[in-house]
């Protein structure tokens, strides 16, 4: 059986409908018994034997012919939909009037037993090769497999997330000097680290009454929500923070205090390489729990590039915790998490 190239599709007659749709969901039926397939799903039954050629502009294509046709990407697209085909999910390619591509996928996998005629989605698919960077803008709420030079895949699940509308802290009023990198609480309130674990105590543990650092991101918050008194107020910090950072400081300060407004907990994540670890619930800072999330805060505009999406979320998930970045917004930042995915 034969195919033939037009307008960007591959039209099969005979009785493709039940060859190719009807049985195993390949392509859109037509009038009568046609059937157009997208470009991988042509490639795909060339590969396996099921077309014998596909005629574009009068010749002739075997598989590997195509393929050579095809445009940039077009191969580890195929290398996708082919390793989900062979895992038993039906795809169906994104194509105007098929799949809606506004969100900037390549196929909408359906769950296993459901095919193109069933309005079901397991997981929406962007493809990307190691070497193409992705946008921030066009994760969330979709996979994102990576092929590598090998074409081996990683699937990643990407989640926009929502962070609760909590009641907002009261932590007791303190204190500070600006020394350096940080600020010093000479007498600090006692619950101010235990309760509300703020700072660190000089001494290395809680020991009460013991002098308490504060980080600049800290020390901004407590200043700016008017609880901590300094020299110069929340500029003074703020500007330490910029002099050491650069903008990244705001852009942590930022994240910081959704955090906190959101009855989080964050503390420094360095040992991670990341911004924060986060708490979710803490009873006091003797009884800490797992702090489940690393966060790293990121502009808005931020590329990824699939290696570092890789190892952020490879040490994040060694070290039992899921990796969240904070793109960076004026008011307050979007939150996308990632994670490993098997489909």
């Amino acid at each position: 059986m034969k195919g033939h190239a037009r307008d960007g599709l591959v039209h099969v007659g005979g009785d493709a409908r039940q060859r190719f749709y009807d049985s195993r969901g390949y392509g859109r039926p037509r009038e009568g018994d046609d059937v157009v397939l997208a470009p991988v799903e042509a490639a795909h039954l060339l590969f396996r034997g099921d077309l014998d050629a596909v005629e574009v502009e009068g010749s002739d294509c075997g598989f590997a012919d195509y393929l050579a046709r095809q445009n940039p990407g077009f191969g580890a697209r195929f290398v996708v939909y082919a390793d989900l085909r062979d895992r038993g999910f039906y795809l169906s390619p994104a194509r105007e009037g098929w799949v809606d591509e506004s969100g900037g996928i390549d196929f909408v996998v359906h769950p296993r037993g459901d095919g193109p005629w069933d309005d079901t989605e397991a997981y929406r698919v962007r493809t990307v090769s190691e070497r193409a960077d992705v946008s921030a803008s066009a994760l969330g709420d979709v996979t994102l497999a990576v092929v590598d030079e090998e074409s081996d895949i990683t699937y990643f699940e990407t989640e926009r997330l929502a962070l609760p509308d909590d009641a907002s802290e009261t932590p007791p009023a303190a204190d500070g000097v600006l020394l350096d990198d940080r600020v010093v609480v000479w007498e600090p309130p006692t619950n101010l680290h235990h309760e509300f674990f703020y700072g660190q105590p000089l001494t290395g543990r809680a020991a009460e009454h013991a002098p308490l650092q504060l980080s600049l991101v800290e020390a901004a918050h407590l200043a700016a929500v008017g609880v901590l008194a300094v020299d110069g107020g929340v500029e003074a910090v703020v500007a330490h923070g910029r002099d050491a950072e650069g903008d990244r400081f705001d852009r942590r300060l930022r994240a910081y205090r959704a955090l906190r407004d959101a009855g989080y907990t964050p503390k420094t994540g360095f040992k991670f390489g990341a911004d924060f670890r986060v708490y979710h619930d803490i009873e006091d800072a003797d009884n800490l729990g797992h702090s489940p999330w690393l966060v790293r805060s990121l502009p808005a505009d931020h590329t990824f590039s699939p290696r570092d999406v890789a190892l952020d979320v490879r040490l994040a998930h060694g070290v039992r915790k899921r990796m969240v970045f904070a793109l960076d917004a004026q008011d307050s930042p979007d939150w996308l998490a990632v994670s490993r995915l098997t489909p």
